[in-house]
């Protein structure tokens, strides 16, 4: 592996700051750590609508970003491509330059990303072609028995690699809630919290926050003042619609949208949970369960999808149907309840499993196949 030249391909690293592109960005530092420890002779990112790379996790000399100019970056994808030994790619959308790189250079090694929905829905007829060609590593088991199922892949043809905490991710030892947000939400240090940080999207209710509202009726009759958190930007159609539930059970004073929280911020709040609940229809891994258990949040998710590989089939929090509402809200009664001496066990498991040492020992047992 020491001699080969990798070319990764983006849309997006680090102007976006959602689960594919974080995994892109580590990914673009895991490249740049194997070639400084001279594991791979060299590497390129292109971004297609990146402008600046952040320095930290890639250097300048191996980071081009292409400001939305889809013809330039395709021309350059195929150029640098012609060169590579291994062609990565992020997102099914660039399966394109893999197939005209491919047809130009049959010995080149194409792999791809494959992370959730934007794999599991109908694909052209050409992507089917090329897909079937390709190396593939899923985000979890779950998205790989997708990609079997709906496009008849073969299960040898993919390789599950999980994604990982931040590579700059650090245990924190401190336990108490930022005295900085309780006085931006009008809560009290006592006050109990339920935290789900997600994009809301109209086009995306899969989520699972529509079933945390509707069970927040049944813990309200043991926590009354139980403050629930939804973080992320939403788009006007789904904000009215989840404002609207608000009002029908009448949670006008429990539930709080915080829109678009800058990435530095969201550490804050995952310290301010007491319990994190996705419970996910549709997840292919899911990011923020790894780094809520990390921060020491109790974590409920949905047993129906890939946060069973994040949850490490329950091992890091609760599995249970994203249907039931009513389960649902017993489990956020007794997580609140529970005493949790098991803290700081949760979160080193969750750091030895997920943490960004293992995932780049994983990404180069990958390479070296």
């Amino acid at each position: 592996m020491k001699n080969k030249k990798i070319l990764f391909l983006t849309l997006h690293t680090f102007s976006l700051t959602g689960g594919i592109e974080k995994v892109s960005k580590t990914f673009a530092k895991t490249l740049d750590d194997l070639k400084t420890s001279a594991q791979i002779q060299s590497y390129q990112v292109l971004s297609m609508y990146d402008n600046e790379p952040d320095l930290g996790y890639v250097s300048q000399s191996s980071f081009k970003g292409y400001h939305g100019q889809k013809t330039t970056f395709g021309l350059a994808a195929i150029k640098e491509g012609l060169k590579a030994d291994v062609i990565i790619l992020s997102h099914a959308h660039l399966l394109l330059f893999a197939l005209i790189t491919k047809r130009l250079k049959p010995s080149v090694r194409i792999v791809l990303f494959a992370h959730g929905i934007e794999i599991w829905n109908a694909l052209a007829g050409w992507k089917k072609q090329i897909l079937s060609k390709t190396e593939i590593w899923a985000v979890s088991r779950y998205t790989a028995d997708q990609i079997i199922h709906r496009h008849g892949i073969a299960a040898s043809k993919i390789k599950v690699l999980n994604n990982c905490l931040d590579p700059y991710f650090k245990l924190s030892e401190s336990v108490s809630k930022p005295a900085t947000l309780l006085a931006k939400y009008g809560l009290n240090r006592d006050q109990k919290v339920i935290l789900t940080i997600c994009r809301l999207s109209s086009s995306e209710q899969y989520k699972g926050y529509d079933q945390v509202i509707e069970c927040l009726e049944q813990v309200i009759k043991v926590y009354p003042d139980i403050a629930y958190l939804l973080v992320g930007r939403g788009d006007a159609t789904e904000l009215a619609r989840i404002q609207k539930l608000v009002v029908k059970f009448n949670l006008q004073k429990n539930v709080i949208l915080t829109g678009f929280v800058p990435e530095d911020e969201l550490v804050l709040h995952y310290q301010l949970g007491d319990v994190f609940v996705m419970p996910s229809k549709a997840e292919g891994f899911g990011l923020v369960f790894i780094e809520a258990a990390a921060y020491g949040c109790a974590v409920i998710g949905g047993n129906a999808d890939g946060s069973r590989d994040a949850l490490m089939d329950g091992e890091l929090g609760t599995l249970l149907n994203p249907n039931d509402a009513a389960a649902m809200g017993e489990a956020i009664i007794v997580a609140l309840q529970k005493e949790r001496p098991d803290i700081k066990a949760i979160q080193e498991l969750c750091y030895r499993t997920f943490g960004y040492r293992q995932y780049q020992e994983k990404v180069s047992n990958l390479l070296l196949v």
